[in-house]
């Protein structure tokens, strides 16, 4: 029956000893869930049209079968995804771990009731031949992702290629090292009610080995197996639309203000397809970096694109709409319904499921009452005869005041075009601003550059800071954070924060500073330092001051 037992493709190394020893884990884990193992099926394969550099990384593929408990009591609904979900993870976990070079292939490309990933290192001309099942008459579905864009940013393997377990993406993911940093910090804090002590197996949730679109994946579906958010209100959060710049409903904004709260945006070009069985959706950044199309027929076939023209012989008689996705919009098609939920009602409805506006209209944060409150007077500015030992102090040189200082002074912008040709930070003799260690990647650098004042339409720089909450439960909580309105504080708003507490906030001040006489005599100082500097941070935490 529909929903009583997950399929999953695996890939595995071609050693048979391998696929043995993968096996065994994976039935270890299935018997230690108490879940039934239904069987192994041997995916058939054409690998005749296959080129040199995929025939040679080729793995051997298999289907996994597994039903819910033998004998027992059938799972609540969903309870079973629940479990493929812990099953895979774990199971991949210690395979990795234990397997060592001979096991680094094994790659389960989804597993759970609903959905069937067929992908590899193939072009998309040859995935229906490689893939036998899907030249069978036999084999049917109500819905099919397909990614047909080749890699830029990652090296092609068969794992790294798309659809992954809940989407496919056509763009790149701008913010990358930031969205993989803050999710590794939140692991600690990650607590689900279902899963109780077994997030352990779990993590980690990001991984180096993803590209950008497998680490979005895996956060997407961590929220909606983990957590209690279905997947397109996952993907709201992670990829929000511009909603400060625009008009929409106080709840609607409270709810994008509530989940800026608990993550940032994973930003960047973006058209998102996504499916979990009973919907499949899609969604465009808020820049709407990337087309998306979509056609409606007069007999319910819908077909969304990034391109046009990906069917050549679709009669214009059979068509009965055709529109675009807009920037920042979700199309969705609800199968239980049996309709598509319009953009402005998903969203009123996602706004509305919980009680965001009164969340946070009732734990306000907001800076400028808290420098009220302190009543700490303006910084002065520095005397005119010492004007020049400050601005050396941190690091402006003569060149940097008069091109880029003198020209924001006028509201002007700096402009050139020669090259940077000094030496690295890293490597130069001369003392260098801590910004100019910090170099852009490739697919963080955008031409021209992002203007949070032309663009603020689309773009705003504030920042919640403050302790996170559980990521896997929307609760109140989540509510009380402070948000800066953008990353750069005065002089002013720096002594507020550090001199006096606000509804139950205040700030520890750390010594960021080692004498010169230990960098003198000790080579490993300013690491001894920086350690020292942690763990007097860990400490504060610890004590409740975060």
């Amino acid at each position: 029956a529909a929903g009583a037992f997950g399929a999953g493709n695996v890939f595995f190394p071609r050693d048979p000893a391998v696929v043995a020893e993968c096996k065994a884990v994976v039935e270890r884990h299935v018997s230690r869930l108490g879940l039934s193992l239904i069987g192994w099926r041997p995916v058939p394969v054409d690998n005749s049209a296959l080129g040199p550099t995929s025939l040679e990384s080729e793995p051997h593929t298999e289907m996994l079968l597994v039903g819910g408990p033998s004998g027992g009591a059938p799972l609540p609904e969903g309870a079973l995804d629940r479990e493929l979900y812990r099953l895979r993870l774990a199971a991949s976990n210690e395979i990795h771990a234990t397997g060592g070079d001979a096991a680094a292939d094994f790659y389960v490309c989804s597993l759970n009731t609903s959905t069937l990933v067929y992908k590899g290192q193939l072009t998309p001309e040859q995935v229906w031949g490689y893939f036998v099942d899907l030249q069978s008459a036999q084999y049917t579905s109500h819905l099919a992702l397909v990614h047909s864009r080749f890699s830029t940013n990652t090296f092609p393997s068969w794992a790294r290629a798309q659809p992954f377990r809940a989407l496919c993406h056509n763009g790149e993911i701008n913010t990358l090292r930031g969205n993989k940093n803050m999710m590794r910090s939140r692991e600690a804090l990650l607590q689900s009610a279902y899963f109780g002590e077994a997030m352990s197996e779990l993590g980690p949730i990001c991984s180096d080995d993803l590209s950008d679109s497998g680490n979005f994946d895996a956060v997407a579906e961590l929220l909606l197996r983990a957590g209690d958010r279905p997947l397109h209100e996952a993907v709201m959060m992670m990829v929000p639309e511009a909603w400060q710049g625009k008009p929409g409903s106080p709840a609607r904004k409270a709810f994008y203000a509530y989940n800026a709260n608990l993550m940032e945006p994973w930003d960047g070009p973006a058209m998102m397809s996504f499916t979990d069985g009973r919907y499949v959706g899609a969604c465009l950044d808020r820049n709407g970096l990337r087309p998306s199309r979509y056609y409606v027929t007069r007999d319910d076939r819908v077909l969304l694109s990034s391109e046009v023209g990906v069917l050549d012989h679709l009669d214009e008689a059979v068509v009965k709409t055709k529109a675009r996705l807009e920037p920042g919009r979700m199309f969705l098609i609800d199968f239980a319904q049996q309709r598509i939920v319009p953009d402005e009602e998903l969203k009123e409805t996602m706004a509305a499921a919980r009680p965001y506006e009164a969340w946070m209209a009732s734990q306000p944060l907001v800076l400028d009452e808290w420098v009220a409150e302190a009543a700490v007077p303006p910084a002065p500015h520095p005397a005119r005869g010492t004007l020049n030992s400050t601005l050396s102090m941190h690091g402006f040189t003569k060149e940097s005041s008069d091109l880029l200082v003198a020209a924001m002074a006028r509201g002007k912008e700096a402009l050139g075009s020669m090259g940077v040709d000094t030496p690295l930070a890293a490597l130069s003799s001369q003392p260098r601003m801590p910004s100019h260690y910090f170099k852009q990647l490739f697919a963080q650098v955008t031409n021209p550059p992002i203007d949070p004042i032309r663009e603020e339409v689309v773009m705003s720089l504030q920042t919640p800071v403050g302790p996170e909450a559980n990521l896997l439960e929307a609760t109140e909580a989540h509510a009380r954070r402070l948000v800066l309105p953008h990353p750069v504080l005065s002089l002013q708003e720096l002594e507020a924060l550090k001199s006096a507490p606000h509804k139950g906030w205040a700030a520890t001040t750390l010594d960021a500073t080692y004498p010169k006489s230990e960098a003198d005599a000790s080579p490993t100082a300013m690491r001894d330092a920086l350690l020292a500097l942690s763990d007097a941070a860990e400490a504060a935490v610890l004590k409740g001051n975060a």
